[in-house]
């Protein structure tokens, strides 16, 4: 972890070299509704440190074939790191938020839109502040096997908004600059390795993370009574 101070704006930049265990599970019951779980272990100095967890379920529906909306809770910890830590302590959240996700298909690839809102309640006094995120995810398969893609290369990034009076004072709150590759060992199960470029602005906007990131990830898609989902 290194640290570097801009004189310009009062504003110390920190280092965190960090990394993401990452599992979603998406349950389909019709082809209208499903259930997913997701869940993440993050820790920091290449491992060695405790950084966050959280766990993050969700109702969906799909509006069509391009969107799907969905409602959800997450409750994340996260833990003090860093010098100088954003926290000083472990700290609670509880998030309750809506999203709609997109999913476009150009030629062979795919591109992945989400916008959520989050109602964040914060620490034991529960304070509440709003923020908006926005990720685009564009997937090129690289290899195929009997039409099916079998691995793509991914590239996006998603970017965190504070929203209203109390929610920071920066407008930006994160931004996670991502590149990677997905592999499918068959349709109802993916394996991605990503490399992550994490920024985050502290609440008061006197401390920058800059921090990399490597982020396994496992996609496990659960059907109910055969449904399968339309490959269109």
């Amino acid at each position: 972890m290194t640290i570097l101070s801009t004189a310009a704006n009062a504003q110390v930049k920190t280092q965190n070299n960090n990394i993401w265990v990452h599992y979603v599970s998406k349950v389909n019951f019709s082809k209208k509704l499903s259930f997913t779980l997701e869940a993440t272990r993050r820790n920091t100095e290449w491992g060695q440190k405790p950084q966050q967890w959280f766990v993050r379920p969700s109702i969906d529906y799909n509006i069509n074939k391009l969107f799907t909306a969905g409602i959800g809770y997450t409750y994340y910890e996260t833990f003090s790191y860093g010098t100088p830590a954003i926290f000083k302590s472990p700290i609670e959240e509880d998030h309750i938020w809506m999203q709609l996700n997109g999913k476009f298909s150009i030629k062979s690839s795919t591109l992945q839109t989400r916008l959520r809102d989050e109602n964040r309640f914060i620490g034991t006094d529960r304070i509440y502040r709003n923020r908006l995120r926005f990720m685009a995810l564009y997937a090129h398969p690289i290899m195929k096997k009997q039409e099916a893609n079998l691995l793509s290369f991914v590239i996006g990034d998603e970017v965190f908004f504070n929203v209203g009076s109390y929610s920071g004072k920066s407008l930006m709150n994160q931004n996670r600059i991502i590149a990677g590759f997905a592999y499918n060992f068959n349709k109802h199960n993916q394996i991605q390795i990503n490399y992550i470029h994490q920024n985050i602005w502290n609440y008061s906007n006197t401390i920058l993370e800059s921090n990399p990131t490597i982020r396994f990830s496992y996609f496990q898609t659960i059907n109910i009574n055969k449904y399968e989902p339309s490959k269109k």
